[in-house]
């Protein structure tokens, strides 16, 4: 059966008495690592380790010796407590042996935990999971964690979730960080906030956030709706290696511009919502060479550029959102030049 990344934790939590087990998949090993370490913990609790209630193998000892994966299912261990077997690297020709092993599964023994790259829909493995009654399949996208996870990792770091612009900047901030980049994040500002008990502040999040990161897409983003045509090229090019994703990159720069347009067209409400004074007066100072009407014009790129992104089409993404930025800022600089 198919299992989506909101059911998972609550299936792991409280797993039914004839269920066998999961495959992970994903392209991104990261993700895939981070969900499968989820996974292991919500089933087998504190100490598996130490307790000898999990085992490890990699795809390539089980092709070598089929007959692991089985002894390592049904063997019992000398400590009470659920059980788990994670099997690393897995693919296509492993997936008879894996069908062996849940067709030989019964209550008592110890869970699998699968893990695997970018499977197709044709894929043998991915295939038997999904179709099999005790048992899920788990496929994992590139897209941004969503609210429900970023309140999972707060609560895992023992924080206290955040309302309003605090929970906002939170949310940016997965827009345009790697899982495992979030994931350091959040543990970073747990420590930050040890024995407060409060929840974390906008500016306790910004002094825990990677600056390298977020000062490269703000600047990115300044740089588009300041005209500065030629000066994007390269920070995009060094989003792209810090691993910031196209559609981030569509996301925030969306999020200016409407910010933007909210402004020009509400000069008594002005740049309110925008918390960071730096970042404010910066906005406010591209505001005046903007109309209302060119910044529609902006979003209207932008919002083309990012149902590109989420559609079939085979351009590159980044040099697409490169393109898409760069049409904002000589709208931007048509004004300029008037």
């Amino acid at each position: 059966m198919k299992l989506s990344a909101r059911e998972a934790p609550k299936l792991w939590a409280a797993p039914p008495d004839i269920w066998a087990g999961v495959l992970i998949f994903g392209a991104d090993a990261m993700r895939v690592a981070l969900k499968r370490a989820e996974a292991v913990a919500a089933l087998t609790g504190p100490d598996a380790d130490t307790e000898m209630r999990l085992a490890r193998l990699q795809g390539a000892d089980v092709r070598r010796d089929p007959a692991a994966l089985s002894d390592a299912v049904k063997a019992q261990g000398f400590f009470p407590g659920p059980r788990a077997v994670v099997l690393e690297e897995a693919g296509d020709g492993l997936a008879d042996t894996v069908r062996a092993v849940l067709a030989d599964w019964r209550a008592g023994d110890a869970r699998l935990v699968v893990t695997a790259g970018q499977l197709r829909p044709a894929s043998a493995l991915r295939k038997l999971f999904e179709g099999h009654k005790a048992a899920h399949a788990l496929a994992l996208y590139d897209d941004p964690p969503g609210r429900d996870e970023v309140e999972a990792m707060l609560r895992a770091a023992g924080l206290a979730r955040p309302d309003g612009p605090a929970m906002d900047d939170l949310m940016a901030l997965a827009l345009s960080l790697e899982p495992g980049d979030l994931r350091q994040t959040i543990e970073k500002l747990a420590l930050y906030k040890l024995d407060d008990g409060l929840p974390p502040a906008p500016e306790e999040i910004a002094a825990c956030a990677p600056a390298s990161v977020e000062a490269a897409l703000d600047e990115a983003l300044h740089c588009a709706a300041e005209g500065r045509a030629g000066d994007l090229a390269p920070l995009v090019r060094r989003l792209g290696a810090q691993g910031v994703t196209p559609v981030a990159l569509a996301i925030g720069a969306g999020r200016h511009f409407r910010q933007l347009h909210a402004a020009s067209a509400n000069p008594a409400r002005g740049l309110a919502e925008v918390r960071n004074f730096r970042a404010r007066d910066r906005m406010q100072r591209q505001l005046r060479q903007w109309t209302t009407p060119r910044l529609e014009q902006a979003m209207s790129v932008l919002l083309e550029a990012d149902l590109a992104l989420r559609s079939s089409s085979r351009a590159p993404a980044m040099a697409l959102m490169e393109r898409a930025l760069i049409r904002v800022a000589m709208l931007g600089r048509t004004r300029q030049e008037r």
